[in-house]
């Protein structure tokens, strides 16, 4: 069992579904992961989806596309972000960290040698947004021989042959879309989320995480009703950003603290 999968048991045996904070590496200055993420694990982070910043990174909406750009300006590439993963297991964060970025920074990088490099460092899992599953099994291959899990993307509008198909390479979680369109905090959820993850559920025994749009203690109760985890990411990234600099992780952790309850 790998450790997404033991977080995800241990996590259903106390009750209660997976907090999954989003983060940028390096934003907004190049070394802030290793104080944000601490931080928030301390305060109830579950899991973390690590991003990886990426030029066009085309799931995302405007505010994870600014602080793609951000991080970029800062001098962030693949092995920056892969440094960033130990230097957090250096300073002792223990939770499941799942990178995410875009298909070409990897294979640029080199694809035995990021599930290599990533697995050393302590990463546990890997998104890949842009990867389709008709071209996705060399990579999935090589993940799963370093041990990570390649966790794989569920839209509303994912046919069921298609989610089987999915599912079938999938491993960790699923990332289901709470919406159609791209990342970004909404004021609501769809109404159809119940019956879309029913569908999703029909096909797998993997948890559900929910993603896109998450943003309020009530979204995220919503979501704890039906799913084994939620999301949250552009809605922490704006909080940053009205943040001044010294009330900036006071701020974020007080966001988690009122969402923690809810899950």
């Amino acid at each position: 069992m790998s450790t997404i999968a033991e977080t995800f048991a241990r996590l259903k045996a106390q009750g209660r579904g997976a907090l999954m904070p989003y983060l940028m590496v390096g934003y907004p200055e190049k070394d802030s992961l290793e104080t944000l993420a601490p931080a928030l694990e301390a305060a109830g982070a579950d899991l973390f989806e690590i991003g990886v910043p990426f030029s066009d990174p085309l799931a995302d909406g405007a505010t994870i596309q600014r602080a793609s750009e951000q991080a970029l300006k800062n001098g962030v590439n693949v092995a920056f972000a892969i440094a960033s993963v130990a230097k957090l297991r250096a300073i002792g964060v223990r939770v499941p960290l799942v990178m995410m970025g875009y298909y070409n920074p990897f294979l640029q990088y080199g694809l035995e040698a990021f599930a290599r490099d990533a697995a050393a460092a302590g990463a546990n899992g890997v998104i890949v947004p842009d990867l389709p599953p008709e071209e996705a099994s060399e990579f999935q291959q090589i993940l799963q021989s370093h041990n990570l899990d390649f966790i794989m993307f569920v839209a509303p509008t994912t046919p069921d042959a298609r989610i089987r198909q999915i599912v079938s390479v999938a491993s960790g979680f699923i990332y289901c879309v709470s919406l159609t369109g791209v990342t970004g905090a909404r004021l609501s959820l769809w109404d159809g989320l119940p019956a879309f993850l029913k569908r999703v559920r029909s096909h797998t025994e993997l948890p559900l995480v929910v993603g896109f749009g998450i943003s309020t203690p009530e979204h995220v109760h919503t979501v704890s009703q039906v799913a084994d985890g939620a999301i949250v990411a552009s809605a922490l990234i704006n909080l940053m950003d009205k943040a001044e600099p010294a009330e900036r992780v006071k701020r974020m952790v007080e966001y988690l603290a009122t969402l923690r309850p809810k899950i």
